[in-house]
């Protein structure tokens, strides 16, 4: 990981805002000046162009897809901020030719609108989750860690496949059945046996990205929200809200501690410290897959599992 944290690379970009806005002009440029193909072919199946922005959603996306598509994720190292990431202009280029372009939305990557607003194409369908899913700016951006949203987004994933290319919608059908009941099986058992055995349970947490799934997972969440917010887009937390966390460690009103180890700022990293002195389990999750490589269905289970195990550590029960 970089030793620069998420939040200080945060007021980085917005100094270099300006810059990014010319970045972007150049990058249109490039885009255009890309022809948009249809799609390619390849022993008579026809294979559709899909760029995400990120790796997350290209993941469902090339499961759901197969062998009838090409997906290219923009954002597919863990060491990477989508929120703030510089486009290139290759990236211009990708989505400018894309069939299929998905785009997180609810501003957590502004830069991929920008680009796909920088290069229009009739002949492209842009899936954008937060609109699919009702957010709106200002609402929690990460939607990857809501699985009723995961589901939406497969849906809609196969539904556009199925517009873009007719003749294998029974092809995109089986896909989308093989990775709901066979792919995603673990993950959502996984959920609901956690609901199950741990509903109710008091956890905290270091930032927004946990509020997506302790609702499924029936937890409750007892972290500020004002807190959960500034850490995720990179503001200082107020001294009312640190308190009344360490509090709360102090006092064991939490069973276990929850914290993105890709943006553990010092107050998180004090948080996390005196979890463990307090004896309160803490289980780690992370923004982007970890490793770049895995699934997004081996990558959630992982963090699940290790979940489950400090819950039950935390409340004795199996």
């Amino acid at each position: 990981m970089s030793s620069i944290s998420m939040p200080e690379r945060f007021r980085s970009r917005r100094i270099g805002s300006a810059a990014g806005a010319a970045a972007l002009a150049v990058l249109a440029l490039a885009g255009c000046s890309t022809s948009s193909s249809a799609s390619t072919t390849s022993g008579g199946s026809t294979t559709i162009n899909v760029v995400a922005a990120e790796n997350f959603w290209g993941s469902l996306a090339g499961q759901l897809g197969g062998s009838h598509v090409k997906v290219t994720s923009i954002i597919n190292n863990p060491d990477a901020d989508p929120h703030d990431y510089e486009p290139t202009a290759a990236d211009g280029r990708e989505i400018a030719s894309a069939k299929l372009a998905i785009i997180n939305g609810v501003g957590y990557d502004a830069w991929a609108t920008k680009l796909a607003d920088a290069n229009p194409s009739s002949a492209r369908t842009t899936l954008t989750v937060g609109d699919l899913v009702g957010a709106k700016d200002g609402d929690n951006p990460h939607r990857w860690y809501n699985p009723t949203n995961v589901r939406q987004v497969i849906d809609q994933i196969t539904a556009d496949y199925k517009k873009i290319d007719p003749a294998d919608a029974s092809f995109f059908d089986t896909q989308h059945d093989t990775v709901i009941n066979t792919n995603l099986k673990t993950y959502f058992d996984t959920i609901a046996s956690i609901k199950a055995n741990y509903s109710g349970t008091p956890v905290g947490a270091s930032e927004s990205i946990f509020a997506m799934l302790s609702p499924a997972l029936g937890l409750n969440l007892l972290t500020p929200s004002a807190f959960l917010t500034d850490i995720s887009e990179g503001s200082d937390p107020s001294a009312q809200d640190k308190a009344t966390i360490d509090n709360q460690i102090k006092n064991k009103q939490i069973k276990v501690y929850v914290y993105n180890s890709q943006n553990a700022t010092p107050d998180v990293q004090q948080q996390v410290n005196e979890a463990k002195a307090a004896g309160i389990p803490v289980s780690t999750i992370t923004e982007t897959l970890t490793p770049a490589g895995a699934s997004f269905q081996d990558w959630q289970v992982a963090q699940l599992n290790a979940l489950n195990q400090a819950l039950s550590q935390a409340t004795g029960k199996q």
